[in-house]
Order: C-alpha cells, then structure tokens, then sequence
C-alpha cells in the first residue's frame, strides 16, 4: 500500500533538504520511493511543494486530492492551502509560524485567523508547533524543516536512529549538531 507525504513551504524553508532526507530514509528502509518537486516562485518567498510517495511498488510521482496520509507545512497558511489534499483520517504535521505572503504584504488581504482551528473543525488530525523556536533553541532558525521531521518521525514506524544515520549523512558536518538537536526537540 502506498503513504504519501507532501511537504508545503515558502521557498527559502529547506522543504527541498526535509524532502531529501524522508526520501533517502525510504529508500534505506527497503520501500520504493518517487520524490516529485512542485516549485512555485521559490525563490521569491512563493509556495513550494514537494511531494513523497512510498511503498512496495510506486508507480507516479504525483500526489491527488484526498490522498495525502500526511501534510507537513512549514507555515499555517501553506498547510491550509493544501487542506483538499489531505486523505479522511490523514495528519498535518505543522509549524504555527505565519509567514505573510504577497497580498497581505501589499495590504490586498489579511493573514487568515484561527487556521488550525478551521483545519481541525474540517476533520483534520494537526500536531501544530512552534517549530521556529525549537529551531532557535538548536542553534539556527534555518532547522525548522529538521524539527518538522522530528515531528513527522513519531509518527513512522522507522527507528530514530535511522533518521539521525540519515540526517549525519545528508547535512553539511559543520551543522550536523545543530540539526540532531533540531531533531530531537521536534520529536520530543
């Protein structure tokens, strides 16, 4: 049976490195994996999604509506954003950080309330933290998409030892410490 996992960011997040690493610890652990990266305008504080199937035998990279197990959003208004994705009884994984995006940077509209109560109300599983800070804590606000999959990882059954070989693998050495406390904080 296939799981499928999108990442929802604003460009700039690391969604792509968060994507890389659940995508190289799939492999690792024997499953076929397809990793498919949407870009919006990345580089420009857009949105950016990143999707990861996995399973015995993945035959499409793509990720429908209503099919998602899991969302992990970097931001609240990317994981709402991408709500219709999420399948009956899936999770979203999120940080609380509200990171404005173009209109309401201009003033055209107002950052949304109450989103992860709205996301709830429509049936949606959400484990919502402060990810910014526990990033802070670790030692760089740029671990937030480590602390995510911290997070995420609770909720596969892959050892944690596994995601720290995968992590001390795929992350520059000078930052591996930081990112293994990152990691720790958001899995705790």
């Amino acid at each position: 049976m296939t799981k499928n996992v999108m990442i929802v960011g604003v460009g700039g997040q690391g969604s792509l490195l968060a994507s890389k690493l659940l995508g190289h610890l799939l492999l690792q652990e024997g499953y076929d994996v397809k990793v498919s990266e949407v870009h919006g305008m990345s580089q420009r504080g857009g949105s950016v999604v990143t999707y990861v199937r996995f399973g015995e035998k993945v035959y499409s990279p793509v990720i429908d509506k209503g099919s998602a197990d899991f969302i992990v959003s970097f931001e609240q208004l990317e994981a709402a954003r991408y709500l219709e994705y999420l399948k009956k009884g899936g999770r979203i994984v999120t940080n609380i950080q509200q990171i404005d995006p173009m209109p309401v940077i201009i003033g055209a509209m107002s950052y949304p309330e109450n989103l992860i109560e709205k996301m709830k109300e429509k049936g949606a599983e959400v484990d919502a933290m402060d990810c910014l800070s526990l990033a802070e804590q670790a030692g760089t606000s740029k671990a937030v998409n480590i602390v995510l999959m911290g997070r995420l990882s609770k909720y596969f059954d892959i050892p944690e030892e596994k995601w720290i070989e995968a992590i001390k693998q795929l992350v520059p050495q000078k930052v591996v410490d930081i990112n293994l406390k990152a990691f720790a904080l958001g899995r705790a």
